[in-house]
């Protein structure tokens, strides 16, 4: 890894999990960070931080090292509506789209643009693996991640470099995935979600934010990169190394009542986010020598569950 040093960085959407702990790992190196959110006055970070809302963007963009976005609704946070979809959609291109226009009206721009995108990019191809260079997928979640994507690379024509981070399951002790996948375990009903031969492409919120600021100092780091850990593992069996983990049992429940009954719950974010899944592999970051410090499910684990 290398490149130049992190001075000054804007963060959109530090709020959130994956924000919270960016900023809070950019502050320990010495960052200045400005936060980008819309309740700038309810909002609290370390010292090194500030809170900002979405107005006079130009100047806060101004002389920037980069901007590192983050912004935009939780896809699993709730049922997806006709309503919920299309916020989940326009919260990332809008926001997208007014940084790069705030970009535009900079006369000292931002080094670079870091920009959060989805591994539902991808259509899942069975049990081979998924690299940066594979296709998108067809329906709501890869046509939501193309639309972000291209609002990003708009910033190209400003001679801002970007990287795009297609980022899979966050695994983190404080929110997201893990703590609802480790809920029915622990009450020993854990079970696979349907076949279990969907891909489960994770990684650990500190590899995550490792990965985010070496994008944003790093130069060689232009374009589309996957935010997963090296070794994806198939529903199945990440479920039985979280049972071990955690020393329960799992039920053998057929999957056609886990499909049934998540299809039930969730509609059709269950088929989106549970029953498909590819095994998508960080292949242009090791590429350019970046080191996981948690490359497999049981280390990530270990540590996560200890």
């Amino acid at each position: 890894m290398g490149g130049s040093d992190l001075e000054r960085v804007v963060v959109a959407g530090g709020t959130g999990l994956v924000g919270r702990s960016l900023v809070r790992a950019l502050v320990e190196r010495g960052v200045q960070v400005m936060v980008l959110t819309r309740n700038p006055e309810r909002s609290s970070f370390p010292t090194g931080a500030t809170a900002h809302g979405w107005d006079h963007l130009p100047a806060l963009l101004g002389g920037a090292d980069a901007v590192i976005n983050l912004a935009g609704e939780g896809i699993a946070d709730r049922r997806w509506s006709a309503k919920r979809k299309t916020a989940l959609r326009t919260s990332r291109t809008d926001a997208t789209a007014r940084l790069v226009g705030a970009m535009r009206a900079c006369s000292d721009r931002p080094s670079a643009l870091v920009n959060a995108s989805a591994i539902g990019f991808y259509v899942p191809r069975g049990s081979d693996p998924v690299d940066e260079g594979s296709g998108p997928g067809l329906g709501f979640l890869p046509e939501v991640c193309q639309a972000w994507e291209a609002e990003a690379m708009q910033a190209r024509a400003l001679g801002v470099r970007v990287a795009l981070v297609r980022i899979g399951v966050v695994l983190a002790r404080e929110g997201g995935a893990l703590p609802k996948m480790v809920q029915p375990v622990r009450w020993c009903m854990g079970c696979k979600l349907g076949s279990g031969h969907q891909g489960l492409s994770w990684i650990h919120i500190d590899d995550l934010v490792a990965m985010l600021m070496e994008a944003a100092q790093n130069p060689a780091w232009l374009g589309v990169f996957n935010g997963t850990a090296p070794q994806p593992l198939s529903n199945e069996a990440f479920t039985r190394l979280l049972a071990e983990r955690l020393h329960r049992p799992l039920l053998p429940v057929p999957g056609l009542l886990t499909t049934a009954a998540t299809k039930l719950l969730l509609g059709e974010m269950a088929e989106t986010l549970l029953l498909q899944g590819a095994f998508v592999v960080p292949e242009r970051s090791q590429a350019l020598g970046f080191q996981f410090r948690y490359p497999t499910a049981a280390s990530a684990l270990q540590d996560l569950l200890p």
